[in-house]
C-alpha cells in the first residue's frame, strides 16, 4: 500500500504545471552556477598549479553546487509538502484516505515516499552535471557520494518536517508558508552562530549537511538525520490517528 499511495502521489505531482516548472527552473539555476563555479576554476587553474596539494574540480565545483542545492531545496519543499494533507482537509477526501483499509503509518510514509522520488530527480540533475566534469578531468567520487547522500537526508528532512505542518492546516497556503519560515530559521541557526560546536547550530539540519559537503560522514550526523526525519513523520503518523 506504501507504494501504491506513493505512486498516486508522483501521479499527481507530474500531473501538475508545477512540478515541470520546478524541474525546469531548478535545472536552470543549477546550471547558471555550474557554468560559473567551472568559469571561476579555470580562470585560477595557473595560480592552483603552485600550490602543493590544490583543491581539485569535485571540491571546487561540485561541492559547492550541493550546497546551492541545499538552499533550492529549502525553497522548493514547502511548495510541495503544504498540498500532501492540508489539500485533503480542505477537499474534504481525507476522511475517505483514512477510512481506507491501510494504517496511519502507511499513508505518511507513501505520501513521504513519492515526494522524496520527486526531489530524488532534482538530485540526480545535480549529480549529472557533477559527472560531466569527467570529460575534462577527474572526479573524487567519495565526496561526490558524500554530498548526494547528504543532500538526500537533508530533502528528507524537509520533506518529514513540511508533511506534517501539513497536517496541522487545511490551508496548504498557510502550511507552505509555516513550514518555509521554519527551515529558513533553521537555517538561520546555522549561519547566526559562530563556532562549530554551538548549541543552536547543532540543532540545525544544514549544520550537520555540511560535514556531508566536506566529505565526512559522522556517525552522529546520520544519528541526527535518522532521529529528525523519524520524529516528525512520528508526529504526522500520531496527528493521522488522533484526527480519525
Amino acid at each position: 500500500m506504501i507504494t501504491i499511495i506513493a505512486r498516486k502521489e508522483l501521479g499527481v505531482l507530474f500531473g501538475s504545471p508545477l512540478a515541470w516548472v520546478i524541474l525546469a527552473l531548478a535545472q536552470l539555476v543549477f546550471a547558471w552556477f555550474y557554468l560559473a563555479n567551472l568559469e571561476s576554476f579555470l580562470q585560477v587553474q595557473p595560480q592552483l598549479i603552485r600550490i602543493a596539494h590544490p583543491p581539485g574540480a569535485t571540491e571546487a565545483i561540485a561541492a559547492p553546487l550541493f550546497s546551492i542545492g541545499a538552499v533550492v531545496l529549502l525553497m522548493i519543499t514547502p511548495l510541495l509538502t503544504s498540498r500532501l494533507i492540508a489539500e485533503e482537509r480542505r477537499n474534504h477526501t481525507l476522511p475517505f484516505l483514512i477510512s481506507a483499509p491501510v494504517s496511519m503509518t502507511e499513508i505518511v510514509l507513501g505520501k513521504f515516499l513519492g515526494l522524496m522520488t520527486f526531489l530524488s530527480a532534482i538530485i540526480a540533475l545535480i549529480v549529472a552535471l557533477a559527472v560531466s566534469l569527467l570529460a575534462g578531468g577527474k572526479l573524487d567520487f567519495g565526496l561526490l557520494l558524500s554530498n548526494a547522500a547528504g543532500l538526500w537526508l537533508l530533502s528528507a528532512c524537509f520533506v518529514a518536517l513540511g508533511l506534517y505542518i501539513s497536517c496541522l492546516s487545511t490551508q496548504p497556503a498557510i502550511a507552505g508558508a509555516a513550514a518555509l519560515c521554519i527551515l529558513f530559521a533553521l537555517w538561520i541557526m546555522d549561519n547566526a552562530e559562530s563556532g562549530e560546536n554551538g548549541i543552536t547550530r547543532s540543532l540545525s539540519p544544514f549544520a550537520h549537511f555540511e560535514n556531508f559537503n566536506r566529505g565526512m560522514i559522522d556517525t552522529f550526523d546520520l544519528a541526527y538525520f535518522a532521529l529528525f526525519i523519524f520524529f516528525f513523520l512520528a508526529l504526522s503518523v500520531s496527528w493521522l490517528k488522533l484526527y480519525r
